[in-house]
């Protein structure tokens, strides 16, 4: 159990347990729509390869709303979050349409953006359509932030909707940063600048190797470099000025308890779900269409739900290669569905980085 103590065992273990609890009731809590493979960037570590000509058209809406009224009956709506993500959801000029129809309907739901298309006009739009929620991406200060995005005026325009959104009545948002090589030794005058910003609520992730994010080995942090951002995660916490948490990567080890709200968990096909483009139903819109589980088109939304999602929750399967006799597999359970290949084999263990 090495570099977890007794008091971080026993906490673990009482997770685990509950966290079985959780996969045997798969209570639907979030759901996520990959709503158009458009975009207005060509970031570097971009896991969806996503361009301004996408070669798949934008899902209409009417299909999406179709597989959100098949769930209502089933849940209770205001405790289901409905995140829409690309691509770069504001292209879609009907955006506004369907997060009318989401309130109506007594769904939360909010955004993911690059905030290049956040300005005082969409932002006043999609709080008239029942917006509850906004994440803005933002990678570091201007030159690291516009290397990421590969854009001169990303960093100008997501800033601009930070700003705005700091001044928002009613609204939920935080900022997403993926900390790299470029960006990690300015992550402490980056949190003073967001603080000063109004900006509460902050996530970090790191870059895991799919996509575009596969083909740049800088954007990688080696052990040394996270346990590094793990300690300034920390630090941070303990001082207090900003709510910050490392994002739902990995298991962490001597970490757990210390960088996050709460102990890790893959929630991807337990309390979580994905509709993608092109109406694949998936765990989370960042796992491989290979764990998809069926398709709006051809299959019924909650019957895939309560029937299928065998891999993601029964996870024995993923006891194999490194994880096969890895002492740490009844907290990880393999570690996130996202990281894993088409073959089913891990390509990150955040576990081996803390040591």
């Amino acid at each position: 159990m090495s570099g977890l103590g007794l008091r971080r065992r026993l906490a673990l273990d009482i997770f685990a347990g509950l966290h079985d609890k959780t996969i045997a009731a798969h209570e639907l809590r979030t759901l996520f729509w990959e709503c158009t493979l458009r975009c207005n960037l060509s970031c570097r570590h971009c896991g969806s390869d996503c361009k301004a000509v996408a070669g798949v058209k934008d899902m209409p809406a009417a299909d999406f709303l179709r597989v959100v009224d098949s769930i209502t009956p089933h849940v209770d709506t205001h405790r289901v979050m409905v995140v829409i993500t690309g691509g770069e959801p504001l292209m879609r000029r009907d955006l506004e349409q369907v997060g009318r129809a989401l309130y109506d309907r007594e769904y939360p739901w909010g955004v993911v953006t690059n905030g290049m298309l956040l300005d005082e006009r969409r932002l006043d739009s999609l709080q008239r359509a029942g917006i509850h929620a906004v994440t803005v991406s933002l990678d570091g200060f201007r030159e690291s932030h516009n290397y990421m995005r590969r854009n001169e005026r990303s960093f100008d325009n997501a800033l601009r909707g930070i700003r705005l959104l700091s001044r928002a009545d009613e609204l939920i948002f935080d900022v997403v940063t993926c900390a790299n090589r470029d960006n990690l030794d300015a992550l402490g005058e980056f949190k003073e600048m967001l603080i000063g910003e109004g900006v509460k609520s902050w996530r970090i992730f790191t870059v895991f190797p799919v996509g575009r994010g596969a083909d740049d080995p800088c954007l990688q942090l080696d052990g040394g470099e996270f346990r590094r951002l793990m300690e300034f995660i920390a630090a941070t916490r303990r001082e207090g000025r900003i709510h910050v948490c490392y994002g739902c990567e990995g298991f962490l080890g001597r970490y757990e308890g210390e960088v996050r709200d709460s102990f890790y968990s893959c929630n991807a096909g337990v309390s979580t779900a994905g509709i993608r483009i092109d109406g694949s139903i998936s765990g989370c819109t960042s796992i491989r269409a290979d764990f998809d589980q069926g398709n709006i088109y051809s299959d019924d939304f909650m019957t895939v739900w309560n029937e299928r999602y065998v891999p993601y929750r029964d996870r024995v399967w993923m006891r194999r290669g490194e994880c096969a006799d890895c002492k740490m597999f009844r907290y990880c359970r393999g570690n996130g569905m996202h990281l894993r290949d088409g073959e089913g084999n891990l390509l990150v263990c955040h576990y081996k980085k803390t040591l």
